[in-house]
């Protein structure tokens, strides 16, 4: 059963809206103000302030904008986010760790905080799967829109011969519970395993088995942390982990019109993705979703996803 959310936390919550949209209801003021003076005194140097409020203000405009299209349940919630790569073998790999930084320099952006729960390098290069929590308020609500495949399409580098490779990775994104929701989960349906940790972590992880795997056998739900210093650590966290994972199956086994918190599983391959990156034959990022779509990779994979975000959020709720 779900609690009512805390009245503090709701009222600061609406609060920063209020306040929000007053601030952009005085800047309005204020440009509008300085756009007539300008115009009283033909001062033409005032432009380019103009030009440089008028952009913040529809930035800052937009931004309260989208986030009023935030409504579900758990969109206020913090993102737990998993990658793993797919069809592509090395190719993959490098691509999950390019998704990774791409996600790192966005959340830096908004600042949001990342933790790094779970990682596990690729044999030869990159990354196999990585799991990080996005900490952040509506972290969740923005992050749901790439829950999908990705895929990629380059020139590869690890080709001596210079042929076109297409690379494909999985994003799979959970909000994180808080105390808000009321789950248990019953002790006798868990395994616990400890392994040694194969992070690049401090000398302490390396050393010791403090890594930890937690297996729900009922529905063969496995998760893991190492990135913790301690076993305990490890333990609380991978627990957190499990409990969003089988509160999300519950939910989609109890109404199939919340479906949309975890999204259809689909193989990590051919036909399958929400989004596709081209480097080559042209420059290209395009969301098949929403046909959002833009010819400055290079920006995207700096962390520039706004669009695509934008995009899918006005689209769900259209």
């Amino acid at each position: 059963m779900e609690k009512a959310q805390p009245v503090l936390q709701k009222t600061k919550q609406l609060k920063s809206k209020i306040e929000g949209f007053e601030k952009l209801n005085s800047d309005f003021d204020d440009i509008m103000t300085l756009i007539e003076i300008g115009n009283e005194e033909d001062d033409k140097s005032v432009i380019d302030e103009v030009k440089h409020l008028v952009e913040d203000f529809l930035n800052r405009y937009e931004e309260l904008r989208i986030s009023t299209l935030l409504t579900g349940p758990y969109d206020k919630n913090n993102a737990i986010v998993t990658l793993h790569s797919g069809a592509g073998g090395t190719e993959a790999c490098d691509w999950v760790s390019m998704l990774l930084r791409m996600y790192l320099r966005w959340a830096e952006d908004k600042g949001f905080s990342v933790e790094e729960l779970d990682y596990l390098p690729g044999d030869e290069a990159g990354v196999k799967s990585v799991t990080i929590q996005v900490n952040g308020e509506n972290a969740f609500g923005y992050f749901k829109a790439e829950k999908g495949i990705h895929r990629l399409v380059r020139i590869s580098p690890f080709d001596s011969s210079g042929r076109r490779h297409t690379s494909f990775a999985s994003c799979d994104v959970m909000p994180e519970l808080d105390d808000t929701i009321e789950f248990e989960i019953d002790p006798d349906d868990l395994r616990i395993d400890t392994y040694r940790s194969s992070g690049a972590g401090g000398q302490h992880i390396n050393k010791t088995s403090s890594a930890i795997r937690i297996t729900h056998i009922p529905t063969n739900t496995v998760v893991q942390c190492q990135n913790e210093r301690s076993q305990f650590q490890n333990k609380d966290r991978a627990m957190k982990l499990l409990r969003a994972k089988l509160y999300e199956l519950k939910l989609q086994e109890q109404a199939e019109e919340l479906k949309d918190i975890r999204g259809e599983v689909k193989d990590i391959g051919w036909g399958s993705q929400i989004r596709s990156y081209v480097f080559h034959p042209y420059n290209m990022v395009k969301d098949h979703r929403t046909n959002a779509e833009t010819g400055n990779v290079q920006a995207v994979m700096d962390g520039e996803i706004d669009m695509f975000i934008t995009a899918y959020l006005k689209w769900i709720n259209m």
